[in-house]
């Protein structure tokens, strides 16, 4: 058995790795800081782009999967996300608006 990385350190380093490429991050809902599961929303240049999900595969390894399409309807994608909050009150959510957001999700599955 591996060593998990704790949520909050994952959650650190996503916002710090936004930063360090020009973009920003924000922190919509604080999740469980050692195990809560983790949503991110990307963005460019305000439009969201995409909305992913961290998921424990099969073989025991994580993987970034988008779990919802893109959706020009705030109060739908807001409804979403309340949905989502209060069926796992431990997930994170997080916006982090950054430049080619398609290219940082592919980069976001090769470090898990």
């Amino acid at each position: 058995m591996t060593a998990r990385l704790a949520s909050a350190v994952l959650v650190s380093a996503l916002l710090r790795r936004a930063q360090d490429e020009g973009g920003n991050g924000a922190v919509l809902a604080k999740g469980d800081a050692t195990a809560g599961a983790i949503a991110v929303i990307l963005a460019e240049k305000g439009r969201k782009a995409c909305f992913l999900e961290r998921l424990l595969r099969p073989d025991g390894r994580y993987s970034w999967d988008e779990s919802r399409q893109r959706t020009e309807n705030e109060e739908e994608f807001r409804a979403f996300l309340e949905r989502r909050k209060k069926n796992d009150p431990d997930l994170w959510i997080l916006e982090l608006d950054i430049a080619c957001a398609e290219r940082f999700a592919a980069e976001m599955n090769a470090v898990g």
